[in-house]
This record gives structure tokens, C-alpha cells and sequence, in this order.
């Protein structure tokens, strides 16, 4: 059947779905920790992989950078493809003091400065938060593993450059910064579907130092490992 974004047949993806920004971090993640995987689909180099983790049919899919390019993924996902679960797999930036490079953070809510919401006709805030059951598993595997982990809101932005405000939104409680949990949170929400959002945390505005590329590989694999470990 397939769609303008996906080029697959109803049935190739698993009721549960990792997104990863970087197709080829979709690829690492599918030929490092799945068996008997299936490659299901190659437009436009968004790499979709199935295959089975632990006995657990599993799917892993690139949504690129952006509101806009995960948007049109998940909402397909969910409505043409019958996934009922979609987490992400991504990296961010911290605000928060006592959160350090490599910490997991489990995002329960994300805030935007994005006109996302306005398709929907609501004339007013919309707030944008993650499957409770699928939030707690997550901090349990993690509590279990022994992954520092932090739970609250993220910022789902529209720039990576330019941003001025970000001290205003630690005020407010806000963990750190990404760009697509909420328009992930909202599809799900508009189409009865479960979502999270788990990211790595590889920059800090607060804090001096970045994550180099083999720090990076070694704490997603952490994050990896929880996203697997709950997927339904």
C-alpha cells in the first residue's frame, strides 16, 4: 500500500516503533541490537527496519529534524500502519544544574514555542504529555539498570540557533531542549495512540563540556536499552 513517506505494506512495522532522528542511527540500532531484522523502507533515506529484540517484534525508524518531518511520520505510522506505539530516541541539550552530560531524561510533558497545536482548532494551550504507563515502565527499567535518569518536561523548539529565551523556560522546571517530542505527544493524543520520548543528554548551557562521538554511542545504547526493554 504505502504512503507519500513510507514505503511499505501494512503489517512490516511492529505495534512499537523507536524513532531515532539519524537514519543511520535507525540502522546502528537495528543491526546492533535486533535479530532477523527486515529492512522495511527507504524513502527519501528514512531508513525503517523490523526485527526482534528478546523475543519482541520490534520496529526502528528515522523521523528526521523537526516538528514538521516527525509529524508526518508518526501521524502514518499510527494511522496507515497500525503501530499503536511510537517512543524517541533522541539527544538535547540540559538546562538544569543537576542533570550531567549523559543523563537519560524521561520526558512526561514538553512545552514549545511552535504554532503545532493550531491545526487542531483549539483556541488556547495545549498541554503535550506522554503515556503515563509507558513513562513509569521506563523509569523502572532504568531504576533498574542503574541509568541515571530524570523525569519532567522538555522543550520541543522551532530553532536550534538564536535562542534567548532558554533561561526563562529553566525557571519554569523545564529539563532542557530538543525539537520533536511534542509534536510527537500531540499526534499520539489526537489519534488515540501511546507515545514517549526518551533523550540522551549531549550539550548543556550550563555546564562545560560536549559529549564526544564514543561518549555519544555509549550513552544512547543506554537509552537504546530502555527504549527496548519497554517497547509492548
Amino acid at each position: 500500500m504505502g504512503t507519500p513517506h513510507i514505503g511499505a505494506e501494512k503489517g512490516d512495522f511492529a505495534k512499537t516503533v523507536l524513532m531515532a532522528g539519524d537514519p543511520l542511527r535507525a540502522k546502528f540500532i537495528a543491526e546492533t541490537f535486533l535479530s532477523d531484522v527486515k529492512l522495511v523502507n527507504t524513502v527519501r533515506n528514512a531508513l525503517g527496519y523490523t526485527g526482534y529484540y528478546k523475543g519482541k517484534r520490534v520496529s526502528v525508524m528515522a523521523s528526521g529534524m523537526g516538528m514538521p518531518s516527525i509529524g508526518i511520520y508518526c501521524y502514518e505510522l499510527y494511522n496507515f500502519f497500525d503501530v499503536e506505539t511510537i517512543i524517541r530516541i533522541g539527544t538535547c541539550g540540559s538546562y538544569k544544574e543537576n542533570i550531567n552530560l549523559f543523563d537519560v531524561l524521561i520526558c512526561s510533558g514538553a512545552c514549545t514555542n511552535s504554532n503545532w497545536i493550531k491545526q487542531y482548532g483549539i483556541d488556547g494551550v495545549y498541554s503535550a504529555i506522554s503515556d503515563f504507563e509507558l513513562t513509569k515502565k521506563a523509569y523502572d527499567t532504568a531504576h533498574k539498570l542503574g541509568i541515571p535518569t530524570h523525569v519532567g518536561n522538555i522543550l520541543s523548539s522551532d530553532n536550534f540557533y538564536n535562542d534567548t529565551t532558554w533561561k526563562k523556560w529553566a525557571d519554569m522546571g523545564v529539563m532542557g531542549v530538543e525539537m520533536e517530542a511534542y509534536a510527537l505527544y500531540s499526534t499520539a493524543a489526537s489519534l488515540n495512540k501511546k507515545a514517549l520520548c526518551l533523550l540522551s543528554v549531549t550539550d548543556h548551557f550550563l555546564k562545560e563540556g560536549k559529549a564526544t562521538a564514543e561518549e555519544r554511542q555509549l550513552n544512547l545504547k543506554k537509552m537504546i536499552e530502555i527504549a527496548l526493554e519497554i517497547a509492548e
